[in-house]
């Protein structure tokens, strides 16, 4: 069985933060990414970061994970690329599938000292007539496919959900020759960062605020869609329909936290709708209510690239704090800066529920571990 003491479960932002903090100290560190390079969403993130010189605005996505990827191999991190855990069980024995090709793979058994969860997120779907027809996917499929593969999916898109995501998306396949021929949002109001959304106005983008998707058209793949207005219960006004000639049409609603390695190593979960859903609570260490297990990023919920890179570092160092790779005080202090650079991203958009959704994981660990003490 292979053994070692910080083992990373997704090399996104946040799992590529966790090694590097906890090899920085010391720590001998192994990342399990199931996708063949690191890098989780900045692989497919050609736009530059806004905010502040500490959380690399104006760095492109796609440059900040090379750098997260350089650091790791100068830090003597293992990678198993193109690998995905089957399973967490007691005593921190998890099971890894390796493909070693098209046909061949491998079950490989490590056992670790410390888990980092970092599995990130999942799009959500939404259903209407015609939703399984080829050219409806998720907006983050479609950015993935063009910004990551260099496949265009087709030539007039229409976006579902006016988030950033699906803003970002959009701006991002206009730039790569795409007609935007909508933005739909039931909501009476955009949903994502403004900046975002008066770029693509300014393009002529029509953006359809209170209007939903009730029909794709197409009989084996999308040729158009229909839209209509929506009433304050969420029904439809009949004769408000609008025909769109479009050949993908992208699912921009939202994601939710992968929780499932959470879930089955025992984790406590939380709900908050400010974080996507269900989310394993943590005390300030980023350690989960099964001690030894620590949680970071989407899958602790929903925010930010810079908070994920910001919660692996908490993982990390406290990871290797616990291994005796640091001593307290030098732990307590880096993980005080840490959590002033979190309060810090948090003032902005939706920074208030997100610290109210934050406050309810530390309490809900608190009253975890006082009821199992």
């Amino acid at each position: 069985m292979k053994q070692c003491e910080v083992l990373v479960i997704g090399g996104g932002p946040a799992g590529l933060s966790a090694a590097i903090s906890a090899a920085k100290a010391g720590a001998q560190v192994t990342v399990v990414e199931t996708n063949a390079k690191a890098g989780g969403q900045l692989v497919k993130q050609t736009h530059k970061f806004f905010g502040s010189k500490e959380h690399r605005a104006g760095i492109r996505g796609i440059d900040i994970v090379k750098q997260l990827i350089e650091e790791c191999g100068e830090l003597g991190v293992e990678m198993m690329l193109n690998s995905t855990v089957a399973g967490i069980y007691q005593g921190k024995t998890v099971a890894v599938d390796v493909q070693k090709s098209l046909t061949e793979h491998e079950l490989v058994r490590i056992q670790a000292q410390r888990i980092v969860i970092s599995t990130g997120a999942a799009e959500n779907a939404i259903r209407f007539p015609g939703w399984t027809l080829p050219g409806v996917m998720g907006a983050g499929a479609i950015q993935t496919m063009c910004n990551y593969h260099r496949v265009m999916p087709g030539k007039k898109l229409l976006m579902i959900g006016s988030g950033s995501v699906g803003l970002i998306v959009c701006y991002q396949l206009m730039q790569a020759g795409a007609e935007i021929v909508g933005i739909v949002e039931a909501l009476p109001q955009i949903n994502g960062y403004a900046v975002h959304a008066s770029k693509l106005a300014r393009e002529g983008v029509p953006i359809y605020t209170g209007y939903t998707i009730t029909q794709a058209l197409g009989d084996d793949h999308v040729t158009g869609a229909v839209i209509a207005k929506v009433n304050p219960d969420w029904s439809t006004v009949p004769g408000s329909e609008i025909t769109l000639d479009t050949d993908m049409i992208a699912c921009g609603v939202g994601l939710k936290p992968l929780i499932g390695m959470a879930h089955m190593a025992g984790c406590e979960l939380v709900f908050d709708k400010a974080l996507g859903g269900w989310a394993p609570c943590h005390n300030r260490h980023m350690e989960s209510t099964v001690p030894g297990i620590y949680v970071a990023g989407d899958t602790t919920g929903l925010e930010e690239a810079s908070t994920a890179i910001e919660e692996g570092t908490l993982c990390g160092i406290a990871a290797a704090e616990s291994l005796g790779h640091l001593d307290a005080g030098t732990a307590e202090k880096w993980i005080d800066e840490a959590w002033g650079r979190l309060g810090r991203l948090r003032t902005g958009h939706k920074g208030e529920d997100r610290v109210n959704a934050k406050n309810k994981q530390l309490a809900r660990y608190a009253e975890y571990t006082e009821r199992r003490n």
